[in-house]
């Protein structure tokens, strides 16, 4: 088994090379290698637990959940806070609402199962989400939208899926406690996320560690301790992680470029074990007897029930035709709903297994259909922007104390002040250096007769307190 595993791990990582030559997400090359080498194909690994599925799945999207809150700006959620709250809750809300009348009307379901499916399926999904727009970089506005949006929307589709499986299993809540229960889920979890974010940053800067590693534990330590709080105090985990990840990410605190770069492998390999783990799970065979019917409400609900939910919820904001349909586009459905899907099974209310393959079925058209199209969309309605070249050299400061001081990465653009122009005339003062630069996949020694060129990164030690005056003169003069 561990080689077998090891193998699928390996064939993986490399399969994404040929996602990015053709233009295919990456998150659906990890759900066909899975698939592929599932109990349905090769059979090379059996795998058919959805409860453990479940459980993995839980632990997953903590990991991924905060790295999407990390690396989302102060500035990109202040610009778009309002539309994506109101389309993490009263969109989600009304996909719901508006799918389960659909099944109910059209496929003849019983209401309340109706109801349940339509809720099962109503977010989007924060991984498949930050996958895609990551491969295909968009405009911040839209950009932040979509991925706040996804990261916030969960509370809202649980709260509404247990309301219903609990009606159908006989243990319902009133419309007085959904509502509560709702609020507290926020408002608890983003004060959680709060807390816990500054007891991270003060253990941070008390650990003094010489060992970086000690640095890693304690950022995987403090993201389970604020999901962990959450849940004993009955708000929404996912929230907390989010938000904590958030206030971690935009506040300074020693060996954070390094916890950056950890992060960042620990959300690739959280993204890539969720899909290769949906992917196993699912049974091919097992769709002839669905496909029908998960292809009618997918079409419902990418057609029908996302377009008006997100039409109604931003009807109070400044968004463009172009983006107001980008973002139906954008309801991209991936692991949360499938995890949700294995309630009804839980409750004792779908012993078959038919809701659950009807939803997988349709969560999988979803990402076949919008994850493979939506780069090519935000590139016909002109909403992307390029992507930054990475260098293949990592240059990082690091030090067991809080520093006056950090290192910088800084690209030069066609449009930037300082291109063409040579380091000795930036005139850039003696507490600044460039220590490096990278031109072409190589290094270049940082000499002053050096002429800047476009596409260049230079690696920059400055003081904490003036990069963003010095990111302004590089960029405007």
């Amino acid at each position: 088994m561990i080689f077998f595993l090891a193998l699928l791990i390996i064939a993986s990582i490399f399969s994404t090379k040929i996602s990015d030559k053709i233009g295919v997400p990456v998150l659906l090359v990890f759900l066909a290698v899975g698939i592929i080498v599932g109990s349905d194909v090769l059979g090379l690994i059996k795998f058919s637990d959805a409860q453990t599925t479940k459980r993995i799945a839980d632990i997953l999207l903590i990991f991924i959940l905060f790295d999407g809150g990390f690396r989302t700006s102060r500035d990109d959620l202040q610009l778009v806070a309002k539309p994506a709250t109101i389309l993490a809750t009263f969109g989600v809300l009304i996909t719901a609402v508006v799918l389960g009348i659909a099944i109910h009307f059209i496929m003849d379901y019983e209401f309340m199962t109706s109801m349940m499916i339509g809720s099962i399926i109503s977010s989007t999904d924060a991984a498949a989400v930050l996958l895609i727009t990551r491969q295909n970089p968009l405009k911040r506005k839209i950009a932040a939208t979509l991925n706040v949006e996804s990261a916030a929307n969960d509370p809202m589709a649980i709260l509404l899926t247990l309301t219903f499986v609990g009606s159908l299993a006989g243990q319902g809540s009133t419309p007085i406690g959904f509502i509560t229960s709702l609020l507290w889920q926020f408002t608890g979890g983003i004060l959680t996320g709060y807390l816990v974010s500054k007891v991270a940053r003060l253990l941070f800067d008390k650990l003094k560690s010489e060992n970086r590693g000690y640095y890693y534990v304690l950022i995987v330590g403090v993201i389970l301790l604020a999901y962990g709080s959450a849940e004993i105090i009955k708000a929404n985990g996912i929230i907390a992680v989010f938000f904590m990840g958030y206030w971690l990410g935009n506040s300074d605190f020693v060996s954070k470029r390094g916890v950056s770069n950890f992060l960042e492998g620990v959300s690739t390999f959280s993204n890539m074990t969720l899909f290769l783990m949906l992917g196993l799970l699912a049974f091919p065979r097992s769709f002839s007897l669905v496909w029908k019917e998960g292809l009618l409400i997918a079409t419902l609900m990418i057609f029908i029930a996302r377009p008006i939910a997100v039409f109604l919820s931003t009807i109070p904001f400044r968004f463009t035709m172009k983006e107001r349909l980008f973002l139906c586009w954008g309801g991209i459905k991936g692991a949360v709903p499938i995890v949700l899907a294995t309630y009804p099974a839980a409750y004792g209310i779908d012993s078959n297994e038919s809701v659950f393959n009807i939803i997988f079925f349709a969560v999988i058209l979803s990402c076949l259909l919008q994850g493979s199209s939506l780069g090519h969309l935000a590139r016909l309605f002109k909403l992307t922007i390029p992507k930054r070249p990475l260098s293949p050299f990592s240059v990082e400061l690091h030090s067991v104390r809080r520093a006056d001081l950090d290192m910088y990465e800084f690209q030069v653009f066609s449009t930037s002040f300082c291109q063409g122009k040579c380091i000795k005339d930036l005139h850039l003062g003696n507490e600044v250096v460039i220590t490096s630069i990278t031109r072409n996949a190589k290094i270049l020694p940082p000499k002053g007769g050096v002429q800047l060129q476009t596409n260049d990164i230079l690696f920059i030690l400055a003081p904490i307190a003036k990069y963003h005056d010095l990111l302004n003169y590089l960029e405007n003069g």
